[in-house]
Order: C-alpha cells, then structure tokens, then sequence
C-alpha cells in the first residue's frame, strides 16, 4: 500500500473525522505551492499499513503523521513542523521551534490533541475530498 506513495511526495496521516484536523490539512493544501504532500485519514487502508508498519501506538498518537519514503515517519510536533518548514514564507519560520526540545513540543502537541474533539468538535465519518483535490489523496 505504501509503496503507492511516489517517491517524490511526502504522506500527511490525519484523523479524518477531527474538525481541526480537516481544517489543517485544507489549509496545508491551500499553501503547498511546490505540490509535495498527499493526504490521506488515519482511518485509511494506507494509514493502518503505515500504523502497523511502524507499529505506532495509536492511543498515545492519534492525530499526525508525516511519511516520506527518503526520512521515514514524523509524529506529532515534528510532524507539524516539518509541514510548516515546507510551506512556505512566513509558515516556514515555525521551524526555529526545532530549538525546542520535542518532548517539551510534545506536551503542547498532546494538550490541544486530547482536546481537539471537545473544542472543535469531530464528523460523524472522513473528509472526503472534492474531485479537484482527489489526486492529493490516497485511500
């Protein structure tokens, strides 16, 4: 499944069915100018091969991934940042918080997770892309 992925793009793993989640991944497609990232939801064939592959613990992260065939996996507040550094000025200065420890990172990262249904609530199934983004994902 992953192996769908081309060599030259770089996966976001999302949870599909989180509001925030949903309204990041549009806003990282509205700014990836270089076309570098296909998405696809957590809940996705490709996202539990990707889960099972790198034996990801899913009740401890369950929000972000970010997969590439040359680096590998990103979780979390790396995973974000690492999006970020690719989209452009002035999105790519949040890299400058790679100074900060990612456990530290992390601790942000998990508090706004743990709360992202409650604050911005979730649907009751995953986005499903409009045709001019469906080449941007993979099911």
């Amino acid at each position: 499944m992953i192996e769908r992925l081309p060599k030259s793009k770089q996966l976001i793993l999302f949870d599909g069915i989180c509001n925030l989640c949903n309204s990041s991944i549009q806003y990282v497609i509205k700014h990836d100018k270089k076309n570098q990232f296909m998405f696809a939801p957590l809940q996705s064939k490709i996202g539990e091969d990707i889960i099972t592959r790198f034996d990801i613990d899913t009740t401890k992260t369950d929000s972000i991934l970010l997969y590439s065939h040359n680096k590998g996996l990103y979780i979390k507040s790396t995973a974000a940042l690492h999006i970020a550094k690719h989209l452009g000025f002035p999105r790519n200065l949040m890299s400058v918080f790679f100074i900060v420890p990612a456990f530290i990172r992390n601790l942000f990262y998990d508090f706004i997770a743990r709360n992202r249904y409650k604050w911005y609530g979730k649907k009751e199934a995953c986005m499903i892309p409009t045709p001019e983004l469906k080449s941007k994902f993979i099911d």
